[in-house]
């Protein structure tokens, strides 16, 4: 039996968030944990879109990177970078969320809802991002209309 994920918020509010990548995944990432007040530092290369005021070592990813993390996410883009974020993070304790491999995740990042009020998450049992995108879109509207 596959048991369903248990939704757990968090205050991340001056926590440091490690996010290793800069693509597509990674800038997505970055934005939801600065709407929760993290302090992230992305490590990587190369960075799609580099936003003020956030850390960015522009290089690559190395072992020791996470040491003083409160969340890791690995996005970086690269399978072998991935695994290694995703092995330090679980050895240091760091909830962790790895791109491209759900069952090296300690955590899930969700699609976020959010109001002024109200937060909810939404992640679905298998990774069918079509369906998280529609019943995001479902709750942001309720949402709204409640608040």
């Amino acid at each position: 039996m596959t048991y369903p994920r248990f939704p757990l918020f968090v205050d991340l509010e001056g926590a440091r968030a490690v996010v290793v990548g800069g693509g597509t995944v990674a800038c997505r990432r970055i934005q939801v944990l600065l709407r929760f007040g993290a302090y992230v530092t992305v490590i990587a290369p190369d960075w799609r879109e580099p936003v003020e005021g956030v850390r960015w070592e522009r290089r690559p990813y190395a072992p020791g990177d996470l040491a003083g993390a409160a969340l890791a996410v690995a996005a970086a883009g690269e399978r072998a970078v991935n695994e290694a974020v995703g092995r330090e993070a679980r050895s240091a304790g760091i909830p962790v969320s790895v791109a491209d491999d759900p069952a090296a995740c300690t955590f899930y990042f969700p699609a976020v809802c959010l109001t002024e009020e109200l937060t909810a998450g939404v992640v679905s049992r298998n990774g069918d991002h079509a369906l998280t995108a529609r019943a995001a879109r479902a709750v942001r509207t309720t949402l709204e209309e409640l608040t």
